[in-house]
């Protein structure tokens, strides 16, 4: 960590003793942000973009100075695994907030636009996490306290340029890794020889399943 970190950056740690919600864990680090916007980043959602998301979403932030979150477009199956928001489109991809649900059913979901892991976030965020009550299981949610901030001050979403691995999942990690490998320049080479060879391991089954697939099927008489 020394190795890469900038002179000018310091780092401060702080540990959430138990999962009590992303709203909770927020809320542990106020102390840090001694009442500045800050940014909120979710490890577990890998986005990449020729412009970085965060630098995305700070320069629009810089120019409304409001709150920011990030969103994409979902199936509409899949919003019960987001935050879902509601709004109306002021300019290409910014979106004014009228509301905002925590992984509503798919039926219910307000649009199709569902929260990545980044955030720019004013400190008024904070009064409203500590008056945030858990939800069912027990956690405070941080579009909680976002839906409750949106009555007092102005709310943006922002739809992202680039594209997000999933790295909370087993598969999502994969891909990750996989991608960044192929554009490393260090093991970038050896990885795709190695990749290659991989394929062409597997080509005779991949040829024998796609035959499977296009042979007409038997019926019985």
């Amino acid at each position: 960590m020394r190795s890469i970190k900038p002179a000018n950056v310091d780092c401060f740690y702080v540990r959430q003793l138990a999962a009590l919600g992303l709203g909770q864990a927020v809320l542990c680090a106020e102390r840090f942000v001694g009442g500045q916007p800050f940014a909120v980043i979710l490890a577990d959602d890998l986005l990449h973009g020729d412009s970085t998301v965060m630098k995305q979403l700070v320069e629009v932030f810089d120019h409304y100075r409001s709150s920011v979150i990030g969103v994409e477009h979902i199936a509409r199956e899949e919003s019960a695994s987001y935050g879902v928001i509601e709004g109306r489109e002021w300019e290409e991809d910014v979106i004014k907030l009228s509301d905002i649900i925590e992984k509503p059913q798919p039926a219910l979901a307000p649009s199709n636009l569902g929260i990545v892991g980044r955030y720019v976030l004013m400190p008024s965020i904070f009064d409203h996490l500590r008056n945030t009550k858990p939800n069912a299981g027990g956690k405070i949610q941080l579009t909680d306290a976002i839906a409750a901030l949106l009555a007092e001050e102005q709310v943006l979403a922002y739809r992202y340029y680039g594209t997000r691995f999933d790295c909370g999942s087993k598969l999502g990690y994969l891909k990750a890794t996989v991608q960044f490998a192929l554009q490393h320049r260090e093991v970038r080479q050896a990885f795709e020889h190695y990749l290659r060879a991989e394929v062409w391991a597997l080509m005779p089954e991949l040829i024998s399943a796609a035959k499977a697939s296009l042979a007409p099927s038997a019926y019985k008489v």
